[in-house]
């Protein structure tokens, strides 16, 4: 018998150690006689259960070392020498696209010059290309033709900034709600803003429609101020702040997260925290490295992303101790991990692009999402004439494949499932090439995680109730 390391790993801290079962993501604490077991295993080529039985007779009942190799051996963790395999999700051919969430990128246009700014169809204000009304209400027939099983849907308005186009944005409320309601659906609303545009109106105008609101902002004045500037190269820190405040004050419907970019020269995340949490009082706040870009003077180093991570680490025993406390300390990245962790997520592809969330242009063309909209990418059809579900199953297809790829054997596999598209896609040109130059970083942030769900699971398991399970029943 040998131990596959590609389908089992311990995460030891302190004298506890949890065995991650990869294939399923699920979560076992060893005992002493599991750390036994397992620890001789694994530093073996090869081994007799009965001569490893003998070994341990001293410690543990022969039958209790016994049914415990039966059990890891019932997981294909313990397997024959010379015929070890790694457990993966079956090679599929995927033909379906239960889309529940468009995002319509209402203009191009954009009344800020943030330094690092993604989007390739980016413009300014006055050159924005707009979407018409035609196109989005042909996006809202389609979302609801293609989610006919769904209870709800989704629309998200993007830009540029949205708040460049309100009058659509308007129109799109008001004609999505009577469809939806005519189909017998749910609608929900959502927009990512840069905050500038925000003014009291706009707001109970959010509010009477349940937007889910998210602002980009990236922390306190010296930090924001790098990078997030106007079109005449002013930063923006004092009107985003002020809109900000006014939003938190006025606005009850849903709670309100912010968005932070971390780009090179920018890995003070406890200072952003503290400052957007603490005291501007967001509800959560997450955190976008950067690791690839157009302009590479604008992705992290390796040696400033490794702090960043060390300051997430930080930020991720702040919130062990404020869920010990049955409190949120709304650090989105390690909530997140939190919520995969405790509901055994089990990804085939690492994100809903392409199945649960496709992207309208201005022209009607489907993009894989949000990042995509103006890149060389080919579209994966139109809103007027449908998915191209040829092209696209063989994009999704090619994506779950792993045959060939260092994450098929690799323990976080279910848990990434090979990275961002459009990060591969911004760095090596194709949305397919598994994002292998953080993978190291992102292994030590799912140990580290195990670690403090583990924590949180034996001081207070009314935590994950209270903060993850009522949150995706209401979600």
């Amino acid at each position: 018998m040998a131990f596959n390391s590609a389908n089992a790993h311990v995460v030891r801290f302190g004298d506890r150690a949890m065995l991650l079962h990869v294939p399923t993501t699920a979560l076992f604490e060893l005992d002493e006689l599991g750390q036994s077991v397992i620890s001789r295993a694994a530093a073996a080529a090869e081994f007799d259960p009965q001569h490893l039985q003998a070994q341990l007779a001293g410690h543990f009942a022969e039958c209790d070392v016994a049914e415990f190799v039966a059990r890891l051996t019932e997981l294909e963790v313990l397997q024959v020498r010379g015929q070890e395999c790694w457990i993966n999700p079956q090679r599929v051919k995927v033909e379906s696209y239960p889309l529940s969430t468009l995002v319509l990128n209402v203009n191009t246009g954009c009344n800020l010059s943030c330094a690092y700014c993604y989007k390739e169809d980016l413009q300014t204000p006055e050159r924005g290309q707009r979407m018409d009304f035609g196109v989005a209400s042909r996006s809202v027939d389609l979302l609801l033709q293609q989610a006919q099983a769904r209870d709800a849907i989704s629309i998200v308005f993007f830009g540029g900034e949205p708040l460049t186009n309100v009058p659509l944005i308007r129109q799109v409320v008001d004609y999505a709600e009577r469809r939806a309601e005519e189909a017998g659906k749910h609608v929900e609303f959502s927009l990512t803003t840069n905050a500038t545009l925000l003014n009291a109106d706009l707001i109970d105008f959010f509010a009477a429609h349940r937007f889910g609101i998210s602002i980009s902002m990236d922390g306190p004045k010296l930090i924001h101020d790098r990078n997030r500037r106007s079109v005449g190269g002013k930063g923006t820190y004092d009107v985003v702040a002020r809109k900000a405040r006014l939003l938190l004050e006025r606005y009850r419907a849903k709670p309100v997260g912010a968005r932070v970019t971390l780009t090179a020269g920018t890995v003070e995340v406890e200072e952003i925290h503290a400052h957007l949490r603490g005291e501007l009082g967001f509800h959560e706040v997450g955190y976008a490295p950067v690791t690839s870009s157009d302009n590479a003077a604008f992705a992290l180093s390796e040696q400033e992303l490794s702090e960043v991570h060390a300051g997430f680490e930080r930020l991720g025993r702040q919130y062990r101790d404020s869920a010990l406390r049955g409190e949120n300390n709304g650090f989105s990245n390690m909530h997140q991990l939190m919520t995969d962790l405790h509901e055994g997520r089990r990804k085939s592809l690492p994100c809903g692009a392409g199945v649960g969330l496709l992207a309208v242009d201005r022209q009607g063309g489907l993009n894989l999402c949000h990042r995509f909209t103006g890149s060389e990418l080919p579209v994966f059809g139109n809103v007027a004439s449908g998915i191209d579900t040829e092209r696209l199953s063989e994009f999704l297809t090619r994506a779950a494949d792993r045959n060939g790829t260092h994450c098929a054997s690799c323990r976080i596999r279910n848990l990434c499932a090979g990275g961002c598209y459009h990060e591969s896609y911004a760095r090596f040109g194709d949305p397919l090439h598994r994002t292998y130059h953080y993978c190291d970083l992102l292994r030590r942030w799912v140990d580290f995680g195990i670690g403090v769900y583990t924590e949180i699971l034996s001081g207070n398991p009314t935590f994950f109730r209270s903060h993850i399970e009522t949150r995706r029943m209401h979600a």
